[in-house]
């Protein structure tokens, strides 16, 4: 049986842009990606913190070292420029593949620049 598992997160992130012109999706920093282990076209949750929206989406890589995060389309209605989001990925797993997988959590500082665990 396969179970629904935390696989990868950004923490408290900042909203660097949302528009509302765009197809839909986030976008995000490529070194955000890469350290979460965030794939592009990645189906993900994003929990806003300031306004408690909870909603899902896909991800557009972005260019890296930006520190964008930046709601497209529709999604961009859910979220303000400045609002602190929780970007969350699940993945499919046994009992026994979760008991060897570790997920991978990043921690982000107001640039969305990667804190050090």
């Amino acid at each position: 049986m396969n179970m629904e598992f935390l696989y990868g997160k950004i923490h408290r992130a900042t909203v660097t842009d949302a528009n509302l012109e765009y197809i839909g999706s986030i976008t995000l920093d490529k070194n955000l990606m890469d350290a979460s282990g965030i794939l592009p076209n990645q189906k993900v949750e994003i929990l806003d913190v300031n306004n408690g929206e909870r909603f899902c989406t896909y991800v557009i890589e972005g260019k890296k070292d930006t520190g964008t995060v930046c709601l497209n389309g529709a999604a961009a209605r859910k979220v303000q420029k400045g609002d602190k989001v929780i970007i969350v990925a699940y993945a499919s797993m046994t009992i026994d593949e979760y008991k060897n997988f570790k997920a991978k959590i990043v921690h982000v500082d107001e640039n969305n620049k990667i804190i050090p665990a």
